[in-house]
């Protein structure tokens, strides 16, 4: 399958995520999606991830913002349902909140 490929099913899982994410009454907003290179050697210089070899460079992640009565979150147990949820639309997805390597709760992805 095409990169471009994998990532149309990505985005229309995405839609969906959102979706659900409102029937949960979870506000999103986004924080990054497609990263350059040079901005995820920084973040890695940082701390703030753990791999130059993001998923956000194939355009195939992306972080949200997770809003709860309208006070942000990023506890796990507050948005599990929708990492869950996420995870079981496609057996390539994979939700941040659920690695046991490094917990990163806004990112969702896809693998190839």
């Amino acid at each position: 399958m095409k990169l471009s490929e994998v990532q149309q099913e990505f985005s229309l899982d995405v839609a969906k995520l959102i979706n659900k994410a409102d029937e949960l009454c979870i506000g999103l907003t986004f924080g990054h999606a497609w990263r350059s290179l040079a901005d995820q050697r920084r973040l890695v210089a940082l701390g703030k991830s753990k791999t130059t070899k993001s998923k956000h460079l194939d355009r195939l992640a992306v972080d949200f913002n997770f809003f709860i009565n309208g006070k942000l979150t990023y506890k796990k147990k507050d948005i599990q349902e929708l990492g869950d949820f996420w995870e079981s639309l496609n057996d390539k997805n994979s939700w941040g909140g659920n690695w046991t390597s490094f917990l990163d709760t806004p990112h969702f992805q896809r693998s190839k």
